[in-house]
């Protein structure tokens, strides 16, 4: 996956539910996905809070993937 993946609340909340149902399944725990923002203003900021949230989720996603594939291993 790719951290492009994340791209607006709802996939993003899919995901995250996807990888932590994976992870109880394995046994594995993982750490919390970071929390959406709370302080966007709409406006379309260059750097919006929304920006950084989909970069800490992608890379939420990546760490959680390799937590996984060592389980399994």
């Amino acid at each position: 996956m790719s951290r492009d993946l994340f791209t607006d609340r709802d996939t993003a909340r899919a995901l995250f539910a996807h990888l932590q149902q994976r992870a109880r399944t394995l046994g594995v725990d993982l750490p919390p996905p970071p929390e959406e923002p709370t302080t966007c203003c709409g406006r379309g900021c260059n750097g919006c809070v929304w920006d950084g949230f989909y970069d800490a989720a992608g890379y939420w996603w990546e760490e959680s993937q390799w937590r996984l594939e060592d389980a399994a291993a």
